[in-house]
């Protein structure tokens, strides 16, 4: 049976796969497991990085004696799975990312950094900040937002490049939802045109946030790219 990798986004945990690996289970076998900080995994003393990240996945898969596997990456996730098949090719076969932020400046950290100062949350957002206590720990949740600026930070200077993307080799599908206003059409776009083999999706009245995406939509894509 073949193995895929579901990635959960930043401040997401591998339980927000829970039905989706249900779903998938007659036909692949699915693995799933927490980044650092995230859900009811400690925080390593690394920096908080997407490098970092993705090397999480290289042991991962090397303490599984997984030489290659397919990658459906949600958000953050997608991109560490690009990450991963630009600077260790031999180890990522398709990749399919879904909400994942492709462009990445200062400018575009700044304003994502925006949305993740724990106390306003707390106080604006409170469902949300509840949500994440579930998710993380009482305790955690507001540390592991402050990592995730300090991840944004680092992808303002260190990120995928036009020339990153014009060597990576895999087969590669990027979806949007046609609502999402984390990630834009054109950045989409721009990466599609070049990628060497990729193709692109967009989902209509699908908006960012998981919890929203239909599950029989994305389990009937993934199966169909995959297989």
């Amino acid at each position: 049976m073949k193995e895929l990798l579901l990635l959960h986004g930043a401040l997401g945990s591998k339980e927000q796969f829970i039905n989706l690996e249900i779903a998938l289970s007659a036909s692949f076998k699915i693995h799933a497991f927490n980044f650092s900080g995230h859900g009811s995994r400690p925080s390593q003393l690394h920096a908080f990085t997407i490098q970092n990240l993705a090397h999480e996945v290289l042991d991962w898969m090397n303490e599984n004696y997984l030489q290659t596997i397919d990658i459906f990456g949600y958000s953050m996730g997608g991109y560490v799975a690009l990450w991963l098949t630009r600077f260790y090719p031999d180890r990522v076969g398709k990749v399919f990312t879904l909400g994942t932020k492709l462009l990445w400046n200062e400018e575009v950290a700044e304003k994502e950094i925006q949305h993740l100062n724990p106390e306003v949350v707390l106080h604006k957002v409170p469902a949300f900040a509840q949500s994440l206590s579930q998710r993380h720990g009482e305790h955690e949740w507001k540390s592991l937002m402050l990592k995730t600026v300090l991840l944004m930070k680092d992808l303002a200077h260190t990120h995928l490049s036009e020339q990153d993307f014009l060597k990576i080799e895999s087969r590669v599908l990027l979806a949007r939802g046609e609502n999402d206003d984390t990630v834009s059409a054109k950045e989409v776009e721009d990466v599609h045109h070049l990628l060497k083999n990729s193709m692109v999706k967009c989902y209509p009245d699908v908006s960012h946030p998981f919890e929203k995406i239909p599950m029989d939509l994305l389990w009937k894509e993934i199966t169909d790219f995959f297989t």
